[in-house]
């Protein structure tokens, strides 16, 4: 979705602080080339194809995901959703077991004004080329009532879908039904706080870690089997408008995705991966600490990030003023 409060701390970040993206070192960060990909807000490593990232635009675009080659930048396939209707705001995609694409239209430009949100699944296609595939449609309300959410993700062990909301003070762990009904209403209810602004998340390939991002920072959990334990903070890069999340296949690294044309998709060492993990202060750190607290806490030390941070929030509640 378009925030411009957002944008506008994205436009103070990327001017103090540039970050290169290399457009052909695939796991180490790459650079979106298709013209037609200007809101990435959700980010999958493939199953079946090295090297490929699954990605979409938001409300900006039709029933569309798109496959793109970490080592060129370049879209390889587009897939069009048939039986889906018109997706209305579409914020996260993740992959499940046996190779099933989970799509995310659970954006909520108005912060809860839609009583019903939707989930899309479509088999991986095997073969990279354009074409049209069936998907299944879900609909999805939560038990405590409407809210914006921008990050779904599937346990790749069970298959269970999860659904974190995005609220400024931290939001919550929605936890789905075993098994998705395309018949009926599946109800997602809360099952653990978030302590952050989430814009996106993703499991790790073992299941065993859940890694959330914000605007500006990010937390890792031992997963726990749902009962998440928080384990330290995430080297988030800074972005202008940090959107997305995945692991990469192997699960050695982070890969950290933005909006905007030609946007980039910045690399960071997994906790517990091959390289270093990434900085973890937060083990002892008391779970209920604020999302904001846990922003401004990671010691980032630029100016610019913290005039980012005060016309972010700043022109936020102007708006919430002129309502």
């Amino acid at each position: 979705m378009r925030r411009p409060f957002a944008l506008l701390a994205g436009v103070l970040l990327a001017g103090a602080c540039a970050l290169p993206a290399s457009a052909a070192d695939g796991d180490q960060g790459f650079t979106i080339k298709d013209p037609r990909i200007t809101e990435s807000s959700g980010l999958a490593a493939s199953h079946l194809h090295p090297g490929i990232y699954w990605t979409h635009n938001d409300s900006s675009d039709g029933p569309y995901i798109y496959a793109v080659d970490s080592r060129t930048g370049k879209t390889v396939a587009t897939v069009t959703l048939r039986g889906v209707g018109a997706p209305r705001d579409v914020e996260a995609i993740s992959i499940g077991p046996g190779h099933q694409i989970y799509v995310g239209d659970t954006g909520d430009n108005f912060g809860g004004r839609w009583p019903y949100v939707w989930i899309y699944r479509l088999p991986e296609p095997k073969v990279l080329k354009d074409q049209t595939v069936t998907a299944t449609q879900y609909v999805v309300k939560y038990s405590d009532g409407p809210r914006d959410a921008e990050s779904l993700i599937v346990h790749p062990k069970t298959g269970r879908v999860y659904i974190i909301d995005k609220k400024e003070d931290g939001g919550h762990l929605y936890e789905g039904p075993a098994h998705l009904s395309a018949s009926g209403t599946n109800v997602f209810r809360p099952i653990a706080p978030v302590d952050l602004w989430a814009t996106d998340a993703a499991f790790s390939p073992d299941g065993r870690r859940l890694a959330v991002r914000g605007y500006f920072g990010g937390i890792f959990y031992d997963w726990n089997g749902g009962d998440i334990r928080r384990e330290g903070r995430l080297d988030v890069p800074l972005q202008g408008q940090g959107e997305s999340l995945s692991y990469s296949a192997d699960g050695t690294k982070l890969m950290y995705g933005s909006e905007g044309a030609g946007s980039s998709v910045e690399a960071q060492d997994a906790p517990g991966g091959a390289g270093k993990s990434p900085s973890a202060h937060g083990g002892s750190a008391a779970s209920g600490q604020g999302a904001g607290a846990d922003s401004r806490s990671l010691g980032i030390g630029a100016a610019a990030v913290g005039a980012g941070a005060v016309a972010l929030l700043g022109l936020r509640r102007l708006r919430r003023r002129s309502r």
